[in-house]
Parts: structure tokens; sequence; C-alpha cells
């Protein structure tokens, strides 16, 4: 996969791209042929088996996919084919920031929230679709099986909690978390599953539209019925509002765990006053 990056301080176009050969390069124009510069070598995150006379033997993991976080594009992140997220920067190349376990088995696409900087999104051949935030990895935010291998997902372009994501069966996917955090509000057939995979997908960045891309080389275009698109029509629409929404969302799901934080506190507190009062009685 490769994504294209601003000029750097010389004016060159260029571009970042991971493959299963375990290489991140960043590609230059220079002139009239692209100029190839190895940024990173992604190791696996599990220990090298042991060669000939017990030297270790170096893994370089799979790459799949890479996404750059908006407005701090010096961040970013690459999936794998074992199933691992490696958190990375641009200005550290050495190894990655930060490394965990996101799915069971290979890694389709990763993508950053478009409004809500700590927000990504993972989906995977295991059938699911991950929601994650980066100072939470040890559990996923909100995760959704769609009992098929998701193929890619996307972000909404004017919604922060509205993402879209593609199944090898065929089929389209449409979530808005401010309206159902537990399933699809809309879910399209797209092609018949014997003969054609849908691969690709991507919201026009102007129109409420959605083109899917499939295996056989086609390209459907879909339209977002009036209440998908309902954020566009919203005067009250602004990039605040989406993060307010976002951070209303976190919350909700963080809920449940601070409040079993606090009834720990308080018996703690409980206990210790009770052993208090008894030595004071004792005394």
């Amino acid at each position: 996969q490769v994504r294209w990056q601003a000029d750097d301080i010389e004016g060159r176009r260029n571009f970042f791209s991971v493959s299963s050969d375990g290489h991140i390069m960043c590609w230059y124009l220079a002139k009239s042929e692209l100029v190839p510069t190895v940024v990173m070598e992604l190791q696996m995150a599990t220990s090298s088996p042991a060669g000939p006379s017990g030297t270790n033997l170096e893994q370089l993991g799979c790459g799949t996919c890479i996404d750059f976080r908006h407005g701090a594009e010096h961040i970013y992140l690459v999936g794998t084919e074992e199933g691992y997220i490696h958190k990375c920067s641009k200005a550290f190349s050495v190894k990655a920031l930060t490394t965990f376990r996101a799915h069971k088995i290979s890694i389709y696409a990763v993508r950053w929230n478009t409004f809500y900087q700590s927000v990504f999104i993972t989906c995977s051949a295991d059938w699911t679709v991950k929601i994650w935030d980066e100072d939470k990895l040890d559990h996923p935010l909100f995760t959704f099986e769609l009992n098929s291998a998701v193929s890619d997902i996307a972000w909404s372009p004017y919604s922060a909690t509205v993402f879209a994501a593609v199944t090898v069966d065929g089929k389209v996917h449409v979530f808005d978390l401010n309206l159902s955090k537990y399933e699809a509000i809309c879910e399209q057939v797209i092609t018949q599953k014997k003969r054609t995979r849908l691969t690709h997908l991507l919201f026009n960045s102007r129109h409420p539209v959605i083109v899917t891309g499939d295996d056989r080389g086609y390209v459907t275009t879909l339209k977002l019925s009036p209440n998908l698109r309902k954020a566009l029509a919203e005067k009250g629409y602004s990039r605040e509002r989406e993060v307010e929404k976002m951070e209303k969302l976190i919350a909700f799901v963080l809920r449940p765990a601070n409040e079993k934080e606090k009834e720990k506190e308080l018996q703690r507190q409980e206990e210790e006053e009770r052993e208090l009062q008894a030595k004071l009685k004792s005394g």
C-alpha cells in the first residue's frame, strides 16, 4: 500500500509504501526516476527462531497497510499479516514507538479518524472491525463482527462517528456510532458472493457518495440516503462539534470501568474506617 506525503524541504514529491517484505519505504520523484529509501524494517513482535549454532534468525513482519495521522503526519500506523499494529514516527526510524496485537490474523486496513487524532480503526480477515484509542490499547473501544472478511474501511469526511466497511461477500456496511453503538445503520449488497469480492472503499470528500472497487476491476458508486447524510445539512455542523461527539462516545465506553474503580475506592475507604474504629475501641 502507498500513501502520498507533502513535498519535502527540497520540494520533491514523495510517498511512503509498505509491503510483505517487511520494509517501510519512502520514494522520491527526482527528475525522471523514483529514488527509494528504506525508512524502517518491521521487526516481528514475537521472538525469532534459533538458527544453526544457537544464532537467532532475524524475521521481519509482513506489512499490509499504512496510514498517517491527520494534522500530525510524522506519526503513522502500519498493519501486518500477523495481526499487529506498529505505531511509528518519521523522527525515529530505529523501531516502532509501540506495537500491539490488534487482530488474530491479517489486518487489511487501518485508518486514523478524520476529526479525533487519537482514535483509529482497523479491519481484518478475522471478520471484525475494531475502533481504538491510542492511549488505551489494551482493549478496543468498539468491536463489530461482520460475518465475513473485511476488505477495507473508511471514516466519513463530514462526521467523526460515521464510517463504512466492505466485506468479501459483496456488502457495504455503514455505521454511525452516534445513532447506534452496536450495529450498522445501513447494509447494502453490491455483488454476488460467488462471483465478485469487494476490495476497496472510499468516501467522496465533497459529496454524499461512496465509491467501492472489486477484484474484477469494477467501480460502483453509491449515493447516501438522506438520513445517512444528515450531518451535511445540519446548520450546527462544525469540527468542534464532531470532536465533542467522539469525546462523549469515549466517555460512554469507559464509564463502566471508571464507576468500578470508584466503587473499589469507596469500599477501600470504608474498610479503612472500620479498621480504624476497631483499633480505637480496642485501645
